[in-house]
């Protein structure tokens, strides 16, 4: 009823702005004799009525009364010169049959044109009003806030604080290094810099919170920016890109607080929709760990590409169970099903198998923490190897098209009892591919951010009760990349599997741990060091300072992703890795610490034993 009544409120508008427009047309005609000829009467009332309809008909038409003005922009513009010049188009030739005398040429033009100012000059100075007149400020003291990048994003975000009439604070300027750019205004906000004068302008104009809105600038930039604006002193946000919002892998708040993954120094990776979604819709997927971070990833990024049947396979019911609940509400359609299961039932991977045929298998279950697979090194082994042995058997018995092994830089030179079984899950892989018709590939990558038992959630909850964060080294260094990256690449490996690679992202430079802990400080709204104590509490067991992403023999070789590479393949002596898989098969929860060191070496020749252990004394606290 609301729009009924708006749409008759706008149309008997029009047909003041329509009438007034032909009014003045003829009267501007014969301004000269000071009235409209007798014998022009006619015709212009003719002119009048038909004009009258034929717009009020063709606004109709093309929507008008359906659009807020309040959003007006050139293509409401086009839209309406477009409209006006069918329906004068339509009077001309209608007024021509139906008049005596025929229209003056003039009239015609300067109907055109006063409809066009009227009509179209009415909805945009409502919108003028809207923006300048009839919108207030919120009441109170308001946040002066400095907008970084001074091109879309940086429009769209000073737009936003507008629309919610600065509650969230007033853009008071941009900052921008185009020199083009430099002394002019958008939106009547100027541009006072570029990234060096931003001191200057944070402490010259009062400002209380910067917003980045730069959703295409390489990581590196937004770091450097970062840490320009790390001593100012003011609140720091950022605006993700548009698109990032449309695909899902961030939230649909458009200025949100500044995270930890803004800052690793490089640009994301991307998925080949098109060819990801080539092999997976219409299919059955199994994925193994599916309660887990990484797998519950895989199965939300999966279920997005509609497979016949998603199959989440993990030991945790609980994590299963939340989910699977997640997935029937997210997919109502999609074919969910859960099995409990450990990979080291060979038996129960086998039934599984049969049951579902599985066409894609993503294989996330694996024991990851380090010192404690140094406590329970004969788990580690039994899951990493034994259970990887059990899945690529049960995947080759029923023709899996591709099985995608996660894998991890821990296995490149290992130091730990963790590292050293993922290589020979590695192994195994590129061995079983060999004489299978499946595609066995795996992908390494380095730390996930905010996984389970991941830096990230361990240094919030200490944040949160006020410190000390805790870091193993100062030198303590690793290659880092978000829950959503690693999933995407191992759907993208999938996609580009030839059988038997191990694939590599190009995950920039590594992060000092150091470093991801002071700024997850400072982005917590306190000072590393003064506020909240930083504490070195050694390097644990099967750590390593740094870690690699190949082995010395291997080298890369590009693939048509730009950000993935493949390892070559090492030689792998297949007898001694079948006659460790059989001795953990036969005798795995017996063995030694001495047995299983001795198996891991046999077989992973640059596995050693002790980890590199710097010079630093333990438990050296800064700060506090």
């Amino acid at each position: 009823m609301l729009l009924r009544k708006r749409t008759i409120l706008l149309m008997l508008i029009d047909l003041l702005l329509v009438n007034l427009a032909v009014f003045l047309s003829f009267y501007i005609r014969f301004i000269e004799i000071g009235n409209i000829p007798a014998e022009y009467y006619l015709t212009y009332y003719h002119t009048a009525w038909v004009a009258t309809l034929l717009n009020l008909a063709v606004f109709y038409a093309f929507g008008l009364y359906r659009r807020l003005w309040r959003y007006a922009s050139t293509g409401e513009l086009l839209i309406i010169l477009f409209a006006i010049t069918l329906a004068s188009g339509g009077t001309v030739t209608a007024v021509y049959f139906l008049a005596p005398i025929r229209m003056p040429y003039s009239v015609t033009l300067l109907m055109w044109f006063m409809t066009i100012f009227f009509v179209g000059g009415a909805r945009f100075v409502w919108r003028i009003l809207l923006e300048n007149v009839f919108t207030q400020s919120a009441p109170g003291a308001q946040k002066s806030v400095l907008i970084i990048g001074a091109g879309d994003a940086g429009v769209m975000a000073a737009r936003e604080l507008k629309n919610r009439n600065y509650r969230d604070g007033r853009p008071l300027g941009f900052i921008d290094d185009a020199t083009r750019k430099q002394r002019y205004q958008l939106m009547g906000i100027p541009v006072l810099g570029t990234r060096k004068d931003i001191l200057r302008v944070v402490k010259g104009y009062g400002i209380d919170e910067i917003i980045i809105a730069m959703p295409s600038a390489p990581g590196g930039v937004i770091r450097e920016i970062v840490e320009i604006c790390k001593g100012t002193g003011a609140a720091l946000k950022i605006m993700p890109g548009v698109f990032n919002v449309l695909s899902g892998t961030i939230d649909a708040k458009p200025i949100r607080q500044i995270r930890v993954e803004d800052l690793l120094g490089r640009d994301p990776v991307t998925l080949d929709i098109d060819e990801v979604a080539g092999y997976l819709t219409g299919t059955t997927v199994l994925v193994t760990g599916g309660g887990g971070s990484i797998g519950s990833e895989l199965c939300r990024q999966a279920a997005k590409f509609n497979p016949r049947k998603l199959v989440v396979v993990g030991h945790g019911e609980n994590d299963l169970f939340e989910i699977a609940q997640e997935l029937h509400a997210d997919y109502p359609g999609l074919d969910v099903q859960v099995e409990i299961l450990d990979i080291k039932d060979r038996e129960k991977v086998e039934l599984v198998f049969q049951k579902y045929q599985p066409q894609v298998v993503f294989h996330a279950a694996a024991h990851k923490h380090v010192p404690l697979m140094e406590h329970n090194p004969e788990e580690a082994l039994k899951n990493n190897v034994l259970g990887t042995s059990n899945l690529t058997e049960a995947a080759d018995s029923v023709k899996v098209k591709t099985f995608v092994s996660i894998s991890t830089d821990k296995a490149v030179n290992p130091t730990s009892v963790m590292g050293a079984t993922k290589r020979i899950a590695e192994m195994i892989i590129q061995t079983v591919d060999r004489r299978s018709q499946t595609r066995f590939v795996a992908v390494r990558f380095g730390n996930v951010l905010g996984s389970r038992g991941s830096v990230i959630p361990t240094f919030e909850k200490q944040i949160a009760k006020g410190g000390p964060v805790t870091v193993t080294h100062p030198d303590m260094a690793r290659y880092f990349m978000t829950i959503p990256e690693a999933t995407q690449l191992v759907i993208q490996a999938g996609a580009m599997a030839q059988g038997g690679e191990v694939f590599i992202l190009d995950m920039g430079k590594p992060v000092k741990i150091l470093d991801l802990a002071k700024d997850l400080i400072r982005l917590s709204g306190f000072e590393p060091e003064t506020e909240i104590p930083i504490r070195f509490s050694g390097i644990r067991p099967g750590e390593k300072l740094f870690e690699e992403l190949l082995t010395a023999e291997e080298g890369t070789t590009a693939t048509k992703h730009k950000r993935i590479f493949v390892a070559k393949p090492n030689v792998i002596d297949e007898a001694k890795l079948h006659e460790v898989i059989q001795r953990i098969r036969e005798n795995g929860s017996y063995l030694t610490c001495e047995e299983i060191y001795a198996l891991l070496t046999s077989v992973v020749h640059t596995f050693r034993q002790k980890a590199v252990r710097a010079e630093k004394p333990e438990n050296v606290m800064i700060g506090g």
